[in-house]
């Protein structure tokens, strides 16, 4: 079936025009936005581009939050047979350079006058950036820089192309526009998605209107997804995450795309909204639930006795429960119990009080986070999938869920695992290659059709899949009594995030003698605990750095240690040594990608004076780090770090390392 992305929006506009589409809340207020409306506003925005001089195959930028008038723009473009390029509306201009020059960009349309101080800094190092629409005009008005002009009179040149072309008796559309959808095909190019670039330049990943439909159908298939459901979109529209659930498949379920206010209004729009259907990064969940347990520390005694006695029910009951077994008399009444007065309200507070289904991807998520919130009674699951596969790889079923499983392959995947542990993918949905870049095409597709993931992991008896970590991260200890055993930082620094109190992890240990860590303290978690012990503190650095918050935290890194101890395999991955890092880890000082994920080797160069002071058995070490602001000013930050040591347990030493090697 020839099926785009225009062509899906025309058949909701015809089946169920004045059915909602996307609402977006504005002042307060929910704004709806119909399916026939948000076609004629597209079909406006296709024609005033089309006189903009966008054409077929040509590539253009959208960079914004969720706004109903970017997903029409987007739309607008594919109907004219353009490409867009959604980018990360946080990142700083000069990351924006690359993927603009790399790609060709002609035209942008962005949202606020941040986003186009942005493209004018851009502009002077890729003067072919010619036209510029923006959304917002507020700080605006005084600016004349040439090709810049509002999205309205963009819409406004449209409506008068418009008005001078013929209907189409079948839908009501101008003629011109349904032609322009008509000579679009399922194997053109669709979107353009640059990767977070962990090892250098990002590479624009090229997927077809088939590759992007097919997953999302594939999803659709999967959880039985309807029309019915309401989503919420608040991660970035250059995330292919965020594509998929808020753009791929609320174009083939036909259901409600809800755009919240701000950033800072997202947790209050996620209760408003409820969502049926919900999708976030496992930072997310770890933010939800390090809130939570702020909350409960500042409750009463009655709650927090309530709050610790009905989620050591939670934990013990809500997984069985939740996999559809069978659960005694007592326990369905304490669980019931539970459910009145912690765990519904609970649900109801997080704006998870509706959720049917919720898929949690795009790193490995903590064991003990993930049964939390299955222990509640939230249906979360995990998926596996990358920006070249389309995002739909593996899926959980419903009452097949484990904490160390992604999954099973979905309709029309194959898995095969390589001798060295890759997973190996093939799948309608992988990309069509990189765009511009036929070696690296050429390393993560072969000749078979065969997409190397660079992901470690093997097929449990059940088929499902599990991750081990990246293959490239993966390593061995070197020296002492756990020599040779496995080592895979991913693991150790989630088991370390369930924590409320730590944001970040960075582990090292591979060729060497023992594991050490760097950790980010979660500001507001250590804040508040420091708060109700009356220790005082002048800021991050500060807090960081005190006796008290080290002991905290050796605290945390022991109980890791703990139950690594426990496991055979991973028994040397506990951590030997370990310090607070002195500012938090930041994707605009290149320590983080734009989706949060830790770059470990830049950190381990940036920091090589605490790596080496870590294994040398130092006790502090000064450390001055340069840093970027939010306004684009550079700076420093200084301190004197305390090195801490944690204790390893020795108990199942031997035997873990005898297993391991």
């Amino acid at each position: 079936m020839n099926l785009t992305f225009p062509r899906l929006l025309l058949q909701h506009a015809a089946t169920r025009p004045q059915a909602d589409a996307l609402r977006e809340k504005e002042y307060g207020i929910w704004q709806n936005h119909t399916w026939a409306g948000l076609t004629a506003l597209t079909e406006q925005l296709a024609a005033g581009l089309h006189l903009a001089g966008l054409q077929r195959g040509d590539h253009f930028v959208v960079i914004g939050a969720n706004r109903p008038r970017l997903y029409a723009v987007m739309l607008a473009g594919q109907s004219l047979g353009a490409v867009p390029i959604a980018l990360y509306q946080d990142a700083v201009a000069a990351e924006m350079v690359f993927p603009i020059q790399n790609a060709g960009v002609r035209l942008a349309v962005v949202e606020d006058q941040e986003q186009v101080d942005k493209m004018l800094e851009v502009r002077e190092s890729y003067p072919e950036l010619g036209r510029l629409y923006f959304d917002d005009p507020r700080g605006l008005r005084h600016y004349n820089a040439s090709g810049l002009s509002d999205l309205n009179a963009l819409l406004s040149e449209g409506q008068t192309f418009l008005a001078t072309q013929a209907k189409d008796a079948r839908n009501g559309y101008s003629v011109w526009f349904n032609q322009q959808i008509e000579q679009a095909q399922s194997e053109d190019v669709a979107a353009l998605f640059f990767t977070s670039g962990t090892t250098g330049n990002p590479k624009g990943v090229v997927h077809t209107h088939r590759s992007l439909i097919d997953r999302a159908q594939a999803g659709q298939e999967f959880d039985r997804l309807t029309e019915k459901e309401e989503v919420l979109a608040y991660m970035p529209l250059a995330w292919i995450g965020q594509n998929i659930f808020s753009y791929a498949q609320w174009l083939v379920c036909g259901y409600v795309v809800n755009c919240p206010e701000s950033a800072s209004t997202v947790a209050i729009d996620l209760r408003e909204v409820g969502p049926t259907y919900y999708f976030a990064p496992p930072r997310i969940f770890e933010a939800l639930l390090t809130s939570v347990m702020i909350r409960m520390e500042d409750a009463g005694w009655l709650k927090r006795t309530l709050f610790k006695r009905f989620m050591a029910v939670a934990q013990r009951v809500g997984p069985a429960r939740m996999q559809g077994s069978t659960v005694s008399l007592s326990d369905r009444l304490l669980y019931a119990l539970g459910d009145l007065f912690v765990y519904g309200p609970l649900r109801n507070n997080l704006g998870f009080s509706r959720v049917r289904v919720a898929y949690t991807a795009g790193e490995a998520i903590g064991p003990d986070l993930f049964r939390f919130f299955r222990a509640i009674g939230v249906n979360l699951k995990q998926l596996y999938g990358s920006t070249e596969t389309a995002v739909f790889v593996c899926l959980q079923a419903d009452h097949q869920v484990s904490a160390d499983t992604v999954g099973v392959p979905c309709r029309g995947v194959d898995i095969k695992i390589a001798d060295n542990g890759e997973i190996l993918v093939r799948s309608p949905g992988l990309l069509q290659g990189y765009y511009k870049n036929p070696e690296a095409t050429a390393e993560v597709l072969d000749a078979d059709g065969w997409y190397h993931t660079s992901d470690a992991g093997f097929l449990d008896q059940q088929g499902q899949l599990k991750i081990i970590d990246r293959v490239k991260d993966v390593g061995r200890l070197k020296g002492g009594v756990y020599d040779g055993a496995m080592f895979a930082p991913k693991y150790v620094e989630n088991k370390l995030k369930f924590f409320p109190f730590i944001k970040e992890v960075v582990a090292y240990g591979d060729q060497r003698e023992q594991v050490c860590c760097f950790l980010n303290i979660d500001f507001d978690a250590v804040g508040n605990w420091a708060e109700r012990r009356n220790l005082s503190y002048t800021g991050y650095t500060d807090l960081a750095q005190k006796p008290e918050v080290y002991e905290l935290m050796r605290d945390c890194v022991n109980q890791v240690n703990q139950d690594l101890s426990a496991d055979h395999l991973l028994a040397g991955s506990q951590v030997s040594r370990f310090l607070v890092l002195h500012k938090e880890l930041d994707a605009d000082d290149g320590e983080l990608t734009r989706t949060n994920k830790v770059r470990r080797g830049f950190i381990a160069d940036k920091y090589r004076v605490l790596v080496d002071a870590l294994y040398e058995g130092r006790a502090e070490q000064y450390i001055e780090t340069q840093v970027k602001f939010e306004d684009g000013r550079s700076g420093s930050v200084s301190a004197t770090l305390q090195l801490a040591d944690a204790t390893v347990v020795k108990k199942g030493r031997h035997e873990a390392h005898r297993e391991a090697a």
